[in-house]
């Protein structure tokens, strides 16, 4: 089972799977197209409309069939609010989801960060890739409730009698504008709070700036927020195709603000968001702003700090020194780093980005011990844990240690070897990979 993050994803097998959030909450769903919208009432499934072609609700459970959904339906967004409409998120117990498949064998689990100040949740999304299904974890909330919802997904919530409706006219294209640069005083007010939070001032790169642009147009051309674009393409890989490979990577995805200026505020006003523009780690930032045609302004701003061989030494370093930490409070001797290993690692996180897949098991058949030996292993015994999403070595190592099956591969005693691997890009935005050996 694999345990997520948000951006992170994992493939859904063939027939039915079941999405579980127990606990004080309501389960909703939106079923959409690639242009994110809902056709009409019927794309709706909450308590009062409990099913549709293809998704239906009983209880605390969302059961989707994806070949059964409406004809042109390539999304099924799952949300969760309180069960009681007084109650604000952050009085509840984090909304746990439980994937599983048609059989009840669980798939993924994803424990989003502890909302704040939101009363409704996106947890994940269901969604056709060419011929397969995925599902992504997404943890984006809104503090204005149905409102947040309304504004994304074209469902109208009339307040006197929670009556729902829909919008289903054409969407009107994304309105010319231009984009905010360092004169527009990004770079000023940026720099001015990491100052006051002692962290070096950040510069503008041109490279972050047209992945800023591009992904801004392409939420503002849907009409949703999303790290992932209409065109099917993440903001991470926007920035990798821009030509800024990454050791670290964050973004803001915001729909509303008229200025550059109030953008940032809202930012700074938010715990998570303003760690991210103040964080230590990132060197250059960049952002830009595109029109919808509902009137919103749809802002993408990016932080980041340059990919270097000495970053990604550090990096796989810190990942071996967590590791050793773990096995030493479990009385075992330390693993030793493996030349032949890390190649083997390194060379997997790249092929996970490069032919965009997530799995022990490459397109190609290829497995942990034929990629370890391919890079010149002789090592016996090879087990393997891979992540994706995480953005530190310590948030990779602890997210391994809270999965069962992860843990067991770092205590594990026969084990005496380790190579580490890291690339930053893809869907998920980051691909890590641990290769053991004996």
């Amino acid at each position: 089972m694999s345990e997520l993050v948000p951006g992170g994803n994992v493939p859904l097998p063939g027939g039915a799977v079941s999405v579980r959030v127990p606990g004080p909450f309501d389960v909703s769903a939106l079923i959409t197209d690639d242009g994110g919208k809902v056709r009409g009432d019927g794309d709706f499934v909450f308590y009062n409309q409990p099913a549709a072609p293809g998704a239906r609700l009983s209880g605390a459970t969302l059961t989707v069939e994806p070949a059964a959904l409406r004809p042109g339906a390539t999304r099924v967004t799952v949300a969760v609010s309180p069960a009681d409409p007084g109650t604000p998120l952050s009085g509840l117990p984090t909304p746990v989801m439980d994937v599983a498949d048609g059989g009840g064998r669980p798939l993924a689990r994803f424990s989003p960060p502890r909302p704040r100040q939101e009363t409704v949740l996106l947890l994940a999304e269901i969604y056709r890739r060419g011929d397969r299904w995925k599902l992504r974890a997404l943890g984006q909330g809104y503090a204005d409730g149905l409102a947040g919802l309304a504004r994304d997904f074209g469902v109208d919530v009339e307040e006197d009698d929670g009556a729902v409706s829909t919008r289903t006219g054409p969407a009107a294209p994304p309105r010319p504008q231009a984009p905010p640069s360092a004169g527009d005083g990004f770079l000023e007010l940026v720099n001015s709070a990491r100052t006051a939070a002692g962290s070096a001032p950040v510069a503008h790169d041109a490279r972050l700036a047209e992945a800023a642009r591009d992904h801004a147009a392409m939420m503002a051309r849907g009409g949703r927020l999303g790290v992932e674009g209409v065109d099917g393409v993440s903001v991470h890989q926007r920035v990798v195709a821009a030509g800024y490979p990454y050791l670290t990577v964050g973004e803001h995805l915001v729909s509303g603000p008229p200025t550059v200026a109030l953008f940032l505020d809202h930012c700074l006003r938010h715990e998570a968001a303003r760690r991210t523009v103040c964080d230590p780690a990132f060197t250059h930032a960049a952002v830009a702003s595109a029109g919808g045609g509902s009137g919103d302004t749809y802002w993408t701003a990016l932080w980041a700090s340059p990919l270097t061989p000495q970053g990604l030494e550090r990096t796989a370093a810190e990942v071996v020194e967590l590791t050793n930490r773990e096995r030493a409070r479990a009385g075992l001797p330390p693993l030793s780093r493996d030349p032949r290993l890390a190649v083997a690692a390194q060379a997997h996180c790249a092929d996970m980005v490069a032919r965009d897949f997530y799995s022990h098991t490459a397109p190609d058949g290829s497995r942990p011990w034929d990629r370890a030996a391919a890079a010149g292993s002789a090592r016996r015994t090879i087990g393997e844990n891979i992540a994706c999403g995480q953005r530190s070595a310590a948030e990779v190592v602890r997210g391994w240690m809270n999965s069962p099956g992860h843990r067991a591969n770092i205590l594990k005693p026969d084990f005496t070897h380790i190579g580490v691997g890291f690339t930053g890009g893809g869907r998920s935005g980051t691909y890590w990979t641990q290769l053991f050996g004996a």
